[in-house]
């Protein structure tokens, strides 16, 4: 559900994903915006928003007791279903082709960090099998990964 809500936002809103892990508890995702993109605020937005209401949906199905312990007091009166972390989570603009490539790098391995893999290729929920292994490697129920714009791979660090 959530490569799907990923692979529709990117498209609609005019960003490729180069890189991702989906760790236990938080994701890390690596885009880049193509001509005429929106923000990536509006992109988030369309990533979060349809994942979490499936989410939802499947628990009020299930009735799950999951829904409860997601469900928060905002004010008197007021609740609201919360999937997501509040507040904007952690984001930064990359200008150069080299910190795109440590960061990718740095985002593959979170796993390995986390003492879930030994090796950054056996998480699979991540894109390392497509940035690491020749060929590249797309896994289907995974988002679509795309490669780096080819003026950043042919860029000097």
């Amino acid at each position: 559900m959530l490569a799907e809500s990923m692979d529709r936002a990117m498209e609609g809103h005019r960003y490729r994903l180069t890189a991702f892990v989906f760790m236990p508890e938080h994701i890390h995702v690596m885009v880049y915006p193509l001509p005429e993109a929106d923000t990536i605020d509006a992109l988030l937005k369309a990533v979060k928003r349809p994942f979490s209401y499936r989410v939802k949906q499947l628990l009020v199905q299930s009735q799950s007791r999951l829904l409860e312990r997601l469900t928060i007091r905002q004010r008197p009166g007021v609740t609201t279903f919360r999937y997501w972390q509040e507040g904007p989570g952690y984001d930064r603009n990359i200008t150069r082709p080299g910190t795109a490539v440590a960061a990718i790098d740095y985002l593959h391995h979170n796993p390995v960090r986390r003492g879930l893999v030994d090796r950054a290729v056996d998480w699979k929920w991540s894109s390392a099998r497509y940035c690491l292994v020749d060929p590249p490697q797309q896994y289907p129920g995974l988002p679509t990964v795309h490669s780096l714009p080819s003026e950043w791979l042919n860029e000097s660090p």
